[in-house]
């Protein structure tokens, strides 16, 4: 390695220090199944809906794998920190280049900037494409030579090939609830990763998620992981998609403000779960039967 190498590996690295660790509590054995697939080296793919804790769960086992994560250039009290985490929210524009890296003018001259995923390869990060079938098909098809034996990245811009580093792990996540014939995971790319499947938690491990993260006592937190269990019941009835674990969050944080339950419900998860006047009725009935 060139000292220039390793200069470029130590301000990597720094750019995502976290010192503490995140709040996460496993529902099955998702965490045995993460560590195993870094053990040998498999990318893993992360299925289920959304605000359900995929991103949240990638965080914490980054941290539990021992090396840098986030924003923090230093450990905490216990000289603990995680591996690096590179994240990217991938979306419908999202190019190769956006990945890999492109050349950027500089005065008179261009200079080559590494792209997230070619700095996850360069140091050993672990790299989480988020909602990868947001991506362009062109582009998910870059990360094939990452995913088999040969874990190497081309930069055809380059005319190089980079060999991941010790510690790299690729990791995508997707919604299946979001899936049509437009916006699929391609079958040459689904079978070059593991799957772990994630659903919403059970009500008595959601109430302890809702207390600890809104800061609510065990019964409001109680009554909003009721609500949660209640409102993805009406997805037989018009509603796409179940209430997610962040907004009844996001409403056990309002009431921890003083905003008022019913209100603070109709705000975070009544009008942000749709637009259907009938379905944001029938949310409402559900939130005034608990909150009366």
């Amino acid at each position: 390695m060139t000292s220039s190498d390793s200069t470029y590996r130590q301000y990597a690295i720094e750019e995502y220090t976290i010192d503490y660790e995140p709040f996460y509590v496993p529902v099955k054995d998702e965490v045995e199944l993460f560590l195993s697939a870094y053990a040998q080296k498999i990318p893993v793919l992360l299925k289920g809906p959304t605000g359900c804790g995929k991103t949240r769960f990638v965080e914490y086992m980054a941290f539990k794998l021992g090396r840098p994560l986030g924003a923090v250039t230093k450990a905490n009290k216990n000289g603990e920190h995680g591996r690096a985490l590179i994240t990217v929210a991938c979306h419908e524009d999202l190019t190769a280049s956006d990945l890999v890296g492109r050349y950027l003018l500089e005065g008179d001259s261009t200079r080559w900037i590494d792209g997230p995923l070619t700095r996850a390869v360069k140091v050993g990060a672990v790299c989480y494409l988020d909602e990868i079938v947001e991506a362009r098909k062109d582009t998910t098809v870059l990360i094939h030579p990452l995913t088999d034996h040969r874990r190497i990245l081309p930069i055809e811009k380059l005319g190089q090939i980079v060999e991941a580093r010790d510690g790299f792990l690729l990791v995508i996540s997707y919604n299946p609830g979001y899936q049509s014939a437009l916006k699929d995971l391609k079958h040459s790319t689904r079978q070059r990763f593991m799957a772990i499947e994630f659903n919403y938690p059970t009500r008595d491990l959601e109430t302890n998620i809702i207390a600890h993260e809104a800061g609510v006592s065990d019964a409001v937190a109680a009554d909003l992981a009721k609500l949660g269990e209640k409102v993805r019941h009406l997805k037989e009835h018009g509603l796409a998609e179940g209430v997610s674990t962040r907004l009844l969050i996001y409403a056990g944080r309002l009431i921890h403000e003083g905003i008022p339950a019913r209100r603070a419900c109709q705000v975070s998860v009544v009008w942000a779960l749709t637009d259907d006047g009938d379905v944001q009725r029938s949310i409402e009935e559900v939130v005034t039967s608990i909150f009366e």
